[in-house]
């Protein structure tokens, strides 16, 4: 069917696309306009905003710890059920409610961020039952005995490369991740605190020496998403040195690092923390190789979920509600500890104003992506009021006067006048995200694109306008108007295939009988765990 979206303002900042303009769509594909055909569907635009379908690239939605956050939380479960705007338990949604909150809001393509290897074939199935939209998952290495047994052993590049792509291509992950590197190592030999040059032991490695040889790994695999890292020190007040050591690190690689906002605490004089979300931004633009999703928090009652096991099990105090869970489990394990953001903090004040302020202070919205670590720091709906805020200085004004003074004294927030625009809330949240994942068919909308759009309401409350999209196309099918569902959409999972070595294969089945007393087979993410093909972006060959 050939369908056109005629009169709106069009926004597509990856081709410098801004005002009224039409947008044609054949099949699933958005096409350049013919010139001797009719339309066999209209769709009148007038007074509206049309996007690509937007992406997240760092949001919780599948998995154990997923799952084992929804047991922790019976109650949540049974007080939101009657909030249509609150994913599932409020913690983490069902499968079925986090399609579809995503899919009302524009969002097309959302990326879980923790996929651990040992439990890959479980999460793809949890993922697979998220309906409307397209997902993948970020394959987690970095605290596994045969990674570190080869680095202790001095084993070469080429191993620890070859390692990568094997975990890659029988995980089925879309990019490669990596947790406080040799942090949980460390701590199931009662390790409590681990920084950047910290050992793990018996195995005689830093975490520096672990994710330098994971940023040469993955280079040499040729992954088109960079690292995704998630620092040693979360949380800790003077966080910001270790991040911006870590960009260092990177030498000049690409990299990218999950929930910055997490980091952006300096320690203050009086106790405490004080935001150092200037001085990340500084070293942002001297490190135009990184960029970072914001992870930002906002206020109400969550779950933090984190393979961070060492972090979660130092966080546990905090638990509101009293209870929580830690996994120490295979490689990463994980942990499980519920939080209540309240504006009555100064800590969760400041952590709400840090987050806004790396937005804000950003030198490149290309490069600084909108998210909330879901369900983290809150749940992924509160997206529209974030965007609201982002745009609207008053609105951020009446929001400080509702905070505790001396958290407004410890952040530049109030200060900066910056409001964003359209085009720069379209490329945080669909241009960005798309270049960074390396999925060059979505995110714009140019001819070729996948016929992945949200169209919306031009209101002056963005909270509203980003909120119910008026209308969105997923794979060129209607699945949204006006917020409700217009028709399921199963979607897809995203996967790369690189090629393993069968040197390193070998050495891997003998590993595994060794250790777990089954082979590959049982840890390999069969094709049949898939409803649809899978994704290649580019030739991914080792």
């Amino acid at each position: 069917m050939l369908t056109l979206i005629r009169g709106g303002r069009v926004i597509d900042p990856a081709h410098g696309r801004d005002g009224i303009g039409e947008v044609w769509v054949e099949g699933d594909r958005i096409i350049a306009a013919p010139e001797s055909r009719t339309p066999d569907h209209v769709i009148d635009a007038t007074g509206m905003v049309v996007m690509a379908g937007a992406i997240d690239v760092h949001s919780h939605i599948a998995g154990g710890n997923v799952v084992l956050s929804r047991l922790l939380l019976p109650e949540l479960h049974v007080n939101e059920l009657g909030d249509p705007n609150r994913p599932f338990g409020s913690a983490c949604g069902s499968a079925a409610q986090t399609g579809r909150l995503y899919a009302r809001m524009g969002y097309t393509t959302v990326i879980e961020p923790a996929l651990p290897p040992s439990a890959a074939l479980a999460t793809h199935l949890e993922l697979e039952d998220v309906p409307f939209i397209d997902r993948g998952a970020l394959t987690v290495m970095g605290n596994d005995d045969q990674l570190l047994a080869l680095l202790r052993a001095g084993e070469s590049r080429t191993a620890v490369r070859d390692l990568t792509a094997q975990t890659l291509a029988l995980s089925r992950g879309l990019g490669l991740k990596v947790i406080n590197a040799g942090g949980a190592a460390a701590f199931k030999e009662n390790v409590r605190t681990f920084d950047l040059d910290d050992e793990v032991p018996s195995y005689g490695l830093t975490s520096r020496r672990i994710l330098t040889a994971l940023l040469d790994a993955h280079e040499a695999v040729g992954v088109p998403h960079p690292l995704h890292v998630h620092c040693n020190n979360l949380g800790a007040p003077g966080a910001f040195e270790t991040m911006i050591e870590t960009m260092r690190t990177a030498e000049g690689r690409p990299i990218h690092f999950a929930h910055a906002q997490f980091y952006a605490y300096a320690a203050h004089a009086a106790g405490g923390i004080s935001s150092a979300a200037e001085t990340l931004c500084e070293a942002l633009a001297a490190h135009p190789n990184v960029t970072l999703d914001v992870g930002q928090v906002v206020f109400g009652q969550t779950c933090t979920i984190s393979l961070d096991i060492l972090r979660q099990f130092s966080a546990r105090g905090a638990a509101d509600p009293k209870k929580w869970i830690i996994v120490d489990g295979d490689a990463e394990g994980g942990g499980l500890v519920p939080f209540n953001y309240k504006r009555g903090s100064v800590f969760n004040a400041l952590q709400f104003m840090i987050g806004l302020e790396l937005f804000l202070l950003s030198p490149d919205p290309w490069r600084v992506l909108l998210t909330t670590d879901h369900p983290n720091g809150g749940p992924f709906t509160a997206y529209p009021r974030l965007i609201h805020l982002l745009m609207d200085k008053e609105e951020r004004t009446r929001e400080l006067a509702n905070l505790p003074s001396k958290a407004v004294a410890r952040c530049g927030l109030s200060a900066i006048a910056r409001e964003f625009t359209l085009a720069e809330v379209a490329i945080m949240t669909r241009a960005a995200p798309a270049r960074l994942l390396g999925l060059a068919d979505r995110g714009h909308l140019a001819p070729g694109a996948k016929a992945d759009i949200a169209v919306y309401r031009d209101q002056a409350d963005r909270t509203a306008m980003f909120s119910v999209a008026a209308l969105v196309l997923k794979d060129g099918e209607t699945i949204v108007r006006e917020g409700a569902v217009a028709a399921v959409h199963r979607g897809r999972t995203l996967t790369l295939a690189p090629q393993a070595d069968a040197a390193m294969t070998r050495r891997t089945e003998t590993y595994l009988q060794d250790r777990f007393g089954r082979g590959l087979d049982s840890f390999r993410v069969p094709e049949a765990a898939f409803a649809r093909d899978v994704f290649a972006p580019q030739p991914c060959r080792v």
